[in-house]
């Protein structure tokens, strides 16, 4: 029996170059995508209606579908239609009315909108109110501290620094040291109750100070092993010691190239003078109030959020056994933190960020 006649598909040449597009551009839809290449297969000369659903892997009721709307409607019988639903009580107007309302008010006295007193004011829903929000990420009960450095070579020391990161000396070894000073040992005055389903770890509120530590560290930017060690006392000595103990630690025959913060005990006459009869010793220093530029705090943060926030210690002694073993732990396998951002990056973006700031002022 033969096949029923079928009207041909005959594209433009702005249609074909619209559904090649369509049909390899990673980012357009699968569906979208498929659509696309049955409407170019039928387009072909002598592809019947079997022969593109047997190539593209679709049934035959699939290709007459997508085949019969564009015929009808051109590209746009490509596109989804319309799903049933409930319609929309909300206008475009009113959530823009919700957004400026957010961006550019406060409800009288208060300081910032919540859902209940935007919905007084809109006449909305506090459930609408939060879904227009999250929609455009709006959260103003949030806030978030910041401070901009006012150290006057802060651009020679954000090059400086990064260009260590990025490109760093041959025959040298980088290492990003700081001191993780105040860690308590804290016992909690409960034992802590382990997970379980549906229930999270538990731990009382208050607790018992054992004293206190602090953590000399230095991470090597390229293998990411840290050279660590614990002192009761946080002076220029103990920095001097810590120093002599990377120079014991590190062969001989490598340039050393320490980033550091602008604390005092990094500076004094006592450092100087072992500085100078340590030739292979280089300090790079990261601008006043930018502790976010050195990578050692990324190491810190581990160290905080794997180990110390979950812990408890009866003494000093026990809480510098117990970090010694995470650190351990953690030059068994080393996982080194990679610095993806320029110093002309970072620079562009502290510039916009202050002509935002000399904008609100005005």
């Amino acid at each position: 029996m033969p096949s029923p006649k079928v009207d041909p598909v005959v594209l433009s040449d702005e249609e074909r170059l619209v559904l090649a597009g369509w049909a390899r551009r990673r980012r357009t839809s699968q569906a979208l995508a498929l659509r696309a290449r049955i409407v170019l297969r039928c387009a072909e000369d002598g592809s019947t209606i079997g022969a593109v659903a047997e190539r593209l892997g679709v049934s035959r009721a699939t290709v007459s579908k997508w085949r019969s709307r564009f015929l009808a409607d051109r590209l746009d019988g490509l596109s989804d239609e319309p799903r049933p639903g409930r319609p929309r009580t909300i206008t475009d107007d009113e959530i823009e009315q919700v957004i400026t309302e957010t961006l550019e008010s406060t409800p009288g006295e208060d300081t910032h909108w919540s859902t209940r007193s935007m919905a007084a004011s809109t006449g909305m829903s506090q459930s609408a109110i939060s879904r227009i929000w999250r929609a455009f990420g709006l959260k103003p009960h949030a806030v978030e501290t910041w401070k901009l450095s006012t150290d006057p070579l802060f651009v020679d020391k954000v090059r400086d620094v990064v260009g260590l990161y990025m490109s760093p000396p041959e025959n040298a070894l980088v290492l990003a040291v700081d001191e993780k000073g105040q860690m308590q040992a804290i016992d909690r005055t409960a034992p802590i109750l382990p997970i379980m389903p549906t229930t999270p770890a538990r731990m009382t509120h208050d607790y018992v100070r054992h004293g206190t530590t602090s953590l000399f560290a230095a991470l090597d930017l390229s293998s990411g092993s840290v050279i660590a060690q614990h002192y009761r006392r946080h002076r220029h000595q103990e920095f001097l010691r810590f120093l002599k103990l990377i120079d014991a630690a590190v062969p001989k025959d490598l340039d050393l190239h320490l980033v550091l913060d602008n604390y005092a005990t990094h500076k004094t006459p006592k450092v100087k003078e072992w500085l100078i009869r340590h030739p292979r010793f280089h300090l790079h220093f990261t601008p006043t109030s930018s502790s976010w530029l050195n990578l050692v705090e990324r190491w810190f943060a581990e160290l905080t959020n794997r180990k110390l926030r979950r812990s408890a210690h009866r003494s000093i002694t026990e809480l510098e056994a117990d970090v010694r073993g995470w650190i351990n732990e953690w030059n068994a396998d080393p996982k080194p933190f990679v610095w993806t951002k320029t110093a002309d990056q970072i620079l562009d973006t502290l510039a916009a960020y202050c002509t935002r700031i000399n904008d609100s002022r005005h």
